[in-house]
């Protein structure tokens, strides 16, 4: 006889929840924020060689695609510490309750998504 239903919840019948995606981003961000590390490493070496190899890397951030990209990795980075303090303050014992990790989740989201916005304020030297 063939069992239909699934003995363990997945994404048809699995309801998301705040936790789940702050879960998964943070995840995603830390494999985003590890490869940009070391394309950083990699560009801080290229120093060795001359400022000669800076020309295309200034090219491409002024462009709209690198300004977004930078955005988007200020983002990364932001969301990322925000989750880590999240999780520190879980490793203490506190914020296990529902409606706080419902709340802590909301605040990591909008808290990185404040962050940004704060950091590309400073880059253009209006705040």
């Amino acid at each position: 006889m063939e069992n239909k239903t699934p003995l363990s919840p997945h994404i048809q019948i699995y309801k998301w929840h705040i936790s789940s995606l702050v879960s998964i981003s943070h995840r995603i961000t830390g494999i985003i924020n590890i490869i940009v590390i070391t394309f950083v490493c990699l560009l801080a070496s290229l120093l060795v060689f001359g400022e000669n190899n800076y020309e295309f890397m200034n090219l491409f951030l002024s462009s709209l695609i690198g300004k977004f990209f930078i955005l988007g990795i200020t983002w990364s980075f932001s969301f990322q510490i925000l989750s880590e303090i999240r999780h520190l303050i879980m490793d203490l014992g506190y914020g296990f309750n529902l409606k706080v990790t419902k709340i802590s989740g909301l605040i990591v989201i909008i808290g990185s998504i404040v962050l940004t916005v704060v950091f590309y304020l400073i880059g253009k030297n209006i705040f």
